[in-house]
Parts: structure tokens; sequence; C-alpha cells
């Protein structure tokens, strides 16, 4: 069970910038005229049609022809976990990115941090399991010095390494064919590799955030904040409008240990202390989500004039802390990195067959097909962002308990094999400020892979599958197979043997019981012990066995370990938050163990031995075999001196 590890390597960043300025009155004129200048240049590339055109051209260029059952359009980390989850459950998937990177905001373009259902921490117990915590816990263990190039390179070996995936990098939706109300094929052009390609898919998904796909094939859009009247929402508007979130630019700095001066460009806003009140800036080695703007105009047509303005207000703060005298233990600090890639919040989203709205997220919302979970905060920023500086920049209202998020909010109504995932799901204005957030986008990434995956299976379209009960039941069981969370679905798959398996231990704390591992539940909250087995390690080893009545023949086992959900774990360059995290293994979690089972003749064989285990879902496959029992047998955690076992499950 042990993971190659690709790199292990840990350098410096390092740079330097030379800009000459002067002082007075002169120099504030010539910082306006020459922002001014600029931004009137930056607004007339988005041109005066704000409409969609077809170029009709794609000049001296080589076509290649794809075939594949799913194409997912954007590589975040919505569209990373859609390709995996669908290539995982056997479909041939050609994933198409438009940066040189996957991870979207996640990405060493952005480094935002990806947070989720549990709250940054503050709804300790709610961390996703599936895919994403896969991902979190492979760069906690190969990435403990938090380098975000080592986050692209682990998404990029997650996706490269799956046989069934053809991924395309530098490569932008540019096209798509449509007919009897589905996609028939699309086109991405790379002109890095100067060709176009036509990709031919039974499923689409469209992740790219900007719903660009979905632009290309008539799907029913809408952007733009609604008014409360529309659902009844209490957060809406009094009157709709078309304004969004807003978008930001981080940077990074450190202490170099001796004066490092900074000179900021002649277009750099000059921040004052009153833009500031509330907006803190007591630590700076990451710096900041409120650096926000754009929202008041296109997100997309005006991309460049958003870059400028970003790039104009970071270095107006960093300015601001080096050079106003507000904060002298700056002196030492320098600029390691400033983003150079709007970190975008919202655009455009895709209608389906439900609209989550603020009522979904808020009340007692139940849905027969529950896919994914949600929990962030309802988030709402000024669009205007820093603009709007005598503003808080942020207003959130937090649901009581997580929520479920629907399969029907992840397709399109009006073309039937188009599904989508992360910040483009149907969702009004007011739930998408919560739904937004990756780790959320991550787990409805895997929810629509695994469908899509299904669909092709099924030779089926995403309605059909949420109309046909059985299979809709037969999606979620899968999902939970794979660890992903579904507030209030529990794991009644009919095809795990263990559910019929009679359960007992070697030893157990008190308030634990060996069923737990069976009661298809896979998560505590802190404190709690009504869903997992807790062993002492005695003697340096515990056991739980499962031993049916008669013999069953399986040929997997698979179990899910307790990996400490009730601490946040993410990649990010806040040294602050980063604190509440364990960058490693995480100690809770089960390290070496050995698997065995006494078979039909009473005989005992060792199905696995691993050492140095840290992921919180294991499976081991092996010629089939009619067992009595089957039992796990810990030797060594990561740091815990229990071992901490949520789920066995067993299938023939």
């Amino acid at each position: 069970m042990k993971r190659r590890q690709f790199l292990n390597l840990a350098g410096a960043v390092g740079g330097y910038t030379l800009f000459f300025k002067g002082t007075g009155p002169t120099l504030a004129a010539a910082e306006d005229s020459a922002r001014t200048r600029i931004a009137a240049k930056l607004d007339g590339l988005a041109g005066e049609s704000k409409g969609a055109t077809d170029a009709g051209c794609c000049g001296r260029i080589e076509r290649v022809k794809l075939e594949c059952d799913v194409l997912v359009a954007g590589g975040g980390l919505a569209g990373v976990c859609a390709a995996i989850a669908a290539a995982r459950h056997g479909a041939k998937v050609v994933l198409v990115q438009d940066r040189s990177r996957l991870g979207g905001n996640s990405s060493s373009e952005v480094k935002m941090h990806v947070v989720g259902a549990d709250c940054s921490g503050g709804r300790p117990g709610w961390r996703e399991g599936g895919l994403i915590e896969e991902l979190r816990l492979d760069d906690a263990v190969h990435n403990p010095h938090r380098v975000f190039e080592l986050w692209d390179l682990l998404l990029y070996d997650k996706v490269v390494r799956e046989p069934n995936i053809t991924l395309l990098l530098d490569s932008h939706i540019c096209g798509a064919v449509t007919e009897g109300g589905r996609i028939r094929s699309a086109m991405a052009r790379s002109d890095r590799r100067e060709q176009v390609y036509t990709i031919e898919a039974k499923m689409f998904l469209d992740c790219t955030g900007d719903s660009r796909l979905a632009l290309e094939s008539g799907a029913e859009m809408r952007r733009g904040r609604e008014a409360k009247t529309e659902f009844n929402e209490s957060l809406g508007l009094d009157v709709a409008d078309e304004q969004t979130l807003g978008s930001s630019i981080l940077f990074t700095t450190r202490d170099y240990g001796k004066p490092v001066q900074f000179v900021p460009p002649v277009w750099a806003r000059r921040v004052t202390k009153a833009q500031l009140k509330f907006r803190p800036v007591g630590s700076w080695e990451y710096g900041y989500w409120w650096i926000e703007w754009g929202g008041q105009i296109d997100t997309i047509r005006d991309d460049e004039r958003i870059r400028f303005e970003l790039l104009s207000i970071a270095l107006g703060v960093w300015d601001y802390i080096k050079n106003s005298g507000d904060c002298p233990t700056s002196a030492n600090w320098g600029l390691t990195w400033l983003g150079m890639v709007p970190g975008k919040r919202e655009s455009r989203r895709i209608m389906g067959d439900h609209i989550l709205t603020e009522h979904d997220l808020t009340g007692p919302a139940a849905f027969e097909d529950a896919v994914a979970v949600g929990g962030w905060p309802l988030d709402d920023h000024p669009p205007s962002g820093f603009d709007r500086s005598e503003e808080k920049p942020a207003q959130q209202v937090r649901p009581r308990n997580v929520y479920q998020i629907p399969l029907r909010a992840l397709y399109s109504r009006n073309v039937q094999n188009l599904m989508m995932a992360g910040r483009n799901i149907s969702a009004t204005h007011v739930a998408l400020t919560s739904t937004r957030v990756m780790a959320t986008c991550a787990a409805m990434g895997q929810a629509a892979g695994t469908a899509a995956a299904l669909c092709v299976l099924g030779d089926l379209v995403p309605r059909s599958l949420v109309q046909d009960k059985d299979r809709l039941s037969n999606l979620q069981q899968t999902l939970l197979r794979d660890d992903q969370t579904i507030p209030g679905i529990l794991n009644k798959d009919p095809a795990d043997l263990a559910r019929r398996a009679r359960v007992s231990a070697s030893g157990t704390v008190p308030g634990s019981n060996p069923a737990n591992v069976t009661n298809g539940v896979v998560r505590d909250l802190p404190g709690e012990t009504k869903n997992i087995w807790v062993g002492p390690l005695t003697n340096g080893e515990v056991w739980i066995e499962l031993a049916w009545p008669e013999p069953v023949r399986i040929s997997r086992v698979q179990m899910t370990f307790d990996t400490g959900f009730q601490r946040p774990l993410t990649l990010t360059a806040q040294d602050s938050f980063n604190a509440r995290m364990i960058r490693g293994p995480q100690p809770e979690t089960v390290r070496d163990y050995e698997l065995s089972c006494v078979d039909a003749n009473g005989n005992v064989q060792e199905l696995a031995r691993v050492t140095g285990n840290y992921q919180r879902l294991v499976r081991h496959d092996f010629p089939a075999i009619n067992v009595k029992s089957v039992r796990l047998r810990v030797t060594g955690t990561n740091g815990a001196d229990t071992a901490r076992v949520y789920e066995i499950r067993a299938y023939g």
C-alpha cells in the first residue's frame, strides 16, 4: 500500500522587481493617469458585443478526432474528481483543461486553500470523504512543506496514472455539435499544439466554472442575483441584477532576515488605513481573500480589466504594509509570489431539473436523489469588493446543519446528456455563495462523474437515472462505497456481505462497539463513538473479526479508517490556519495491519499485509475464496494508542 514517492524536493522561492518612484502631488497625478489609461485600453478588449459568435475558421491547424464515453471539460477540482470517478467506474474519459496545470483555484496559479462543509474546522467532524479526502491525505503526507507546485503535480499524477483518462492540457472548448437535444461532439483547441480536437462522447460534463460547454451546446443558463420574490429567498435582492461575486488575486511573502524594500509600480493603488477598517492585515505571509473586484462587470469578458485592478489593489495593499509606517515589523518581509490569474467565484450557472435555493441549504430539505454534501456558509460579497471598503467584505449565514445536493441540480434540463459540477451547477446566486467552495465542488464532481459512468453503462441520460429508483439507489450506494459523503443516506448495499456477518473483537474501549463497523455510517462528531470501533493496542496489537454462519465467497475487502475529521486538512500558505492541521499521516489512522481469513476448510490464509498506510479508504482484491470469517489485525497506527475503524465491507 505504500505510494511511490514521486518527488522529495524542497526549494526556496525568491525574486525581485525594480521600480523607480518619485514623490509628491506630481506622482499621485501620474499614478491616476496611468491607471485610467491602462484601464480604458483593457476595457476595449472586451468588445462591443457581449454575445458569443462563431469565428468559423481554425486557420492552418491540425484536426484530430477522439472518441470516449465521457468528456469532462474543466480541470479544477470538480473536473479532476469527475474524471477520476468516471474512469474508476470503467468509463473512457477525455479531460480538457485550458491551463497548463490542474486544480483551478487550488493550483499554484491561484493558491486558494480548499474549504468545504466543515467550515475550515468551524463545523468539526464534517470534512468531506471520497476523492477529495484521498487527495488531501496524499498531499499532507508527501507535501508537508506546503509547496503548491507539488499539489499541482499530485493532481497531474492522479489523472495521468488513470488508464481510462486522456488528458488534454492547454486546450479550451471552442464548439459543440448538438442533435435532438443531445451533444454529439465537442471541439477543443490547443494553440500550443496547433490542433483542434473533435471529441465524440456519450456523456458530457461541464466543470469549466464559466459553463463554456453549456454555452456552446445551447443549454439554458442564468447569471446574476435573483430578486427575493422569485424564490422567496430572504437573502435575495429587492430587484434582480446581473452582478456577481468578484474575483481575487492572492500573494505570499516571507521574512528574509534583513530589510527588503518594496517600490510598487506607478499604477498600483494608494491604499489607506481607512480602506482596511474591515480588512485586517495582522499577518502577511498569505494575503488576502478580500482583495476582490470585478463582480460589478462581466467576470468573463472583462477578465483583463479585472486582472489589472486586482493586481493594482494587491500591490497597493502590500505597499501600505511595507511603506505606510503602520506595520514596522514588515521591514524584513518581501514578496515571494503574486498571482496573475484571478480566482473567479461566479459567472454563469446551468439550469437543471432542480434549482438549489436558500431554503434547500438552510431548511430541513431531504432529496430522494441526494448525491453530495455541502455546509459552507451562505457567503455573499459586495460585487465590487475592495471598492466598497466601507462595507464588510463578506456577509455569512451558516446553515444549522450540513445539507444534501441532489443529482437533479447536476444535469441540464434541456440538453439531455450534459451534466455539470462546480460553481456552475443549477442554483440561485444565494445558494451558489455556499456551494461554490472547492471541497463541495469536488464532491459534486465525484457524484457527477460516477453518475455519468453509470449512465454510459446503462445507456441512460441522467434524468432517466433519477426516475429509475433502483438505479438511483444503486448510484447512491456506489458513491457510499467510494466514501462519498451523503448526509442521511446509509450503507444498504445488498452486495456487501459484511452486513450479514457477526462482528467480534479482541478488545473495545468503553462506549464503542465492534458491530459499529457494519452499521452503515462512517463518521462521528467529536466525542462520539456511535459509528466507530475503537480497540486498544494491548501488547501492540488488536483485532476485529467478521464471521458468517455459513461460508461466503469473497474477492474484495475494504475498510474505512479514522483520519481525524475533527480537524481541518488542506494545503494553505496561511500559517495560522496551517497550525490547526497535521501535515503528515493523521495520527488516528491505522498504519500497519494484516488481513486474514479462515477458509471453508478451516485453514487460515493471509489475504494482505500492509505497512505504512495513511489513507482512509483501503481496498484489497484477491482471487475469490470461500470463507467462514475475515480478521483485521492491527499492529500499528500513525500515533494513536487505539485502532479506529469505521467500516469493513466484503464483496464476492
